[in-house]
């Protein structure tokens, strides 16, 4: 259906040898590609192009506000995910790479390309054209399929698979999860009520050990940030850290990094359920600034409750923080309604000040 290009123009054939590694990824390295020729995802190559071999972690993110008003949930993973695009015959070669034990190329589109998400996320487009959001939300290889009802999911299920059965696409049995009130989906539990972070990826931050090393420290920020919607004032609590990370000289780690650091990990493992936006109710808006920050929460009234969809906050400049008061709110009413542009335009919101300063500021 769908075939990768790679298109290099009249650029000469770029050939690298291959790097050392060490014994533990050798293995792994040695494993995974007899395991891709086994399964015809790559063949031995003898073009004038190579790469070293690059082991990686896969990433996820995206947004899960479409899951608003589902009550069945279940979750798809394609098998090889990319490894389901075939490459175009002429630009295989473009794709090889060298172990040390001989020089292969793919048959199929790999990981690590430049525009390979585009490629694939173009795939899905097509496939399940006209399902998306409504019956499902995808992202990458990873398909979350909804329902109102029980019967509503069972026929939205057997929409999808049809599809991709058509398409030829193949599932990990192992990895789907069917007819559930709650899943496990890009590091988040979902379920009726909203968006929760997956303890089972926060254990990672909360085992994190003390960053001896600016290199560790923006390890532990960068999980932590994916996760800052969850986190009030998460600008505010993380500031001593981000700060350090920006010293030029030694890594000293202080008192007031050590509480940084704790507080972070508690307000992960703490961190509330937000709820879906709904499009019949009306956005709140509440902001705050002080002297080194400013902050807002976005939410709405569902009830007699007011339910919080998520948190925005930012540290202030050098130059910001010299603005009198009525400036900094006004800066946080201008850089919250920015950071909720998707949420709030062309709909009308009541925007709130905070009469109080931000926790940490």
């Amino acid at each position: 259906m769908t075939q990768h290009r790679i298109n290099t123009g009249n650029h000469p054939p770029i050939k690298q040898y291959p790097r050392r590694l060490p014994l533990a990824k050798k293995e792994e390295a040695e494993r995974l590609v007899k395991e891709m020729v086994d399964n015809g995802i790559i063949e031995e190559s003898s073009g004038p192009w190579a790469s070293p071999i690059v082991l990686l972690r896969r990433k996820m993110d995206d947004t899960l506000d479409a899951l608003n008003g589902s009550q069945w949930f279940s979750t798809l993973d394609l098998k090889g995910g990319y490894w389901q695009v075939e490459i175009q015959p002429e630009d295989k070669e473009k794709t090889a790479f060298t172990t040390g034990q001989g020089l292969w190329q793919f048959k199929v589109m790999p990981f690590g390309l430049c525009n390979a998400p585009a490629t694939f996320e173009r795939l899905m487009e097509t496939v399940l054209r006209g399902l998306t959001s409504e019956a499902c939300l995808v992202y990458l290889d990873d398909i979350i399929i909804v329902g109102r009802t029980f019967q509503e999911h069972l026929n939205n299920i057997r929409k999808v698979f049809q599809r991709l059965q058509k398409a030829n696409l193949k599932l990990s049995p192992k990895k789907c999860r069917f007819f559930r009130k709650e899943v496990s989906y890009l590091g988040h539990i979902i379920s009726a009520d909203g968006v929760k972070t997956d303890p089972e990826k926060t254990k990672a931050v909360v085992d994190w050990p003390r960053p001896e090393t600016v290199h560790d420290l923006r390890s532990f920020l960068g999980l932590c940030t994916y996760y800052r919607r969850f986190v009030r004032n998460f600008s505010a609590i993380a500031r001593p850290l981000h700060k350090l990370t920006e010293a030029r000289s030694n890594f000293n780690w202080t008192e007031e990094c050590e509480k940084s650091f704790n507080s972070l990990k508690q307000a992960l493992i703490t961190s509330p359920v937000l709820t879906y936006p709904r499009t019949d109710k009306e956005f709140i808006l509440d902001t705050d600034a002080s002297n080194e920050g400013i902050g807002a929460v976005l939410s709405q009234k569902i009830g007699n409750e007011e339910c919080v969809i998520a948190y925005f906050s930012k540290s202030l400049g050098k130059s910001e923080r010299n603005y009198c008061v009525t400036r900094k709110e006004l800066l946080a009413i201008v850089k919250s309604i920015e950071h909720f542009h998707h949420y709030l335009y062309g709909r009308k919101f009541f925007s709130g000040l905070i009469m109080h300063p931000l926790d940490g500021f």
